[in-house]
């Protein structure tokens, strides 16, 4: 089913436009506030934009005038909280959405062991929901969305509050069973991305400032949040005379024109620290106070302002650094990328 999304919602600042193709997954990034959750809220049917609209294939789910309730859209959503109901076992938890559609119980018994069966949760059938693990009862959560048969499945944040040991195996079932169904998926996890979406939108502000396919953008971002997941620096301006907001780099593709908005993109690891601008080789020095340290294995991750630098715990250390120490980061001209936005 293809999904086309139009809505403004006034009072969260939104202001959304997209499409999902048949059998796509998209993955929905952005920081808190952005307007992630309000996406899902509409297409779901639980909040009424104040304008828009919102069409499955040639069916109106939200339009002028009409407005599909979310019992009859064929669409599932599964968030952080898997709310299974505690009365029911895991089974009948599974059962509920074919029953709901009116199957008998045989029938939608023998759906939902299929589905328990897909998401690798067979022998939790007779469980009931206090008796699972977080990980497990996300899995039977799985299991009742798409035994509901939906056209369009809603994933909100589904890992975010897993401990981490359970993620690999989780994301791989979702890797599986996703495969070949429409799919929106918000996330703030960038391997979530890489591994299960096919394209991904960035939300700022409500509005999708960044669009593509998934490692395009996490290769090339062009939004402060995408350089920010995808683990890399970006300086964004004007392209003048060779630089970006004052950094100089190598034009990736065509050349920007000059005064036309670009971005420059470099890894923390490319970036060295000073107490003060270093002298010799032609780099770019760019003055920052330190506003955290953050130890990554052997070696410490240094944010200030927006940018970060890796350097060894050693140099750290020589360094003497701590929040609120001004530095100069320095980075080769040859390690920077920009590109137009």
């Amino acid at each position: 089913m293809n999904l086309r999304f139009e809505a403004v919602v006034a009072d969260r600042g939104v202001d959304v436009t997209l499409d999902v193709a048949d059998g796509e997954t998209l993955a929905v990034l952005g920081p808190n506030g952005a307007g992630k959750s309000t996406l899902l809220e509409v297409a779901a049917g639980l909040l009424r934009p104040d304008r828009g609209r919102v069409t499955l294939d040639d069916r109106e789910l939200t339009a002028p005038g009409t407005f599909v309730p979310t019992h009859d859209r064929r669409i599932a959503m599964l968030a952080q909280d898997p709310l299974l109901f505690p009365h029911l076992t895991v089974l009948e938890n599974v059962a509920f959405g074919p029953r709901s559609r009116g199957a008998g119980r045989r029938d939608a018994h023998a759906a939902a062991r299929h589905w328990l069966g897909e998401v690798g949760a067979a022998d939790l059938a007779d469980r009931r929901p206090g008796q699972v693990s977080g990980g497990q009862a996300q899995r039977v959560a799985l299991a009742r969305a798409l035994a509901a048969d939906p056209v369009l499945l809603l994933l909100d944040e589904p890992m975010a509050a897993l401990d981490v040991a359970v993620l690999p195996a989780l994301r791989q079932t979702l890797r599986r069973v996703l495969a070949g169904r429409t799919v929106v998926l918000v996330t703030h996890d960038v391997l979530d991305a890489l591994l299960l979406a096919d394209r991904v939108v960035v939300l700022e502000g409500g509005r999708v400032v960044e669009a593509g396919p998934t490692a395009a953008v996490l290769e090339r971002p062009r939004s402060a949040f995408a350089a920010r997941i995808a683990g890399l620096n970006l300086v964004s301006g004007s392209w003048r005379d060779g630089a970006v907001g004052g950094v100089r780099g190598i034009p990736v593709g065509p050349e920007p024109a000059s005064g036309a908005p670009a971005v420059a993109v470099f890894r923390p690891s490319a970036v060295s620290v000073f107490r003060e601008a270093p002298g010799g080789s032609p780099r770019n020095s760019l003055p920052v106070t330190v506003t955290d340290l953050e130890p990554r294995g052997d070696q410490v991750r240094i944010r200030a302002d927006h940018l970060a630098a890796d350097v060894t715990v050693q140099s750290a250390a020589e360094l003497d650094l701590a929040p609120g120490t001004p530095v100069v980061f320095a980075v080769k001209a040859s390690e920077v990328a920009v590109y137009g936005t």
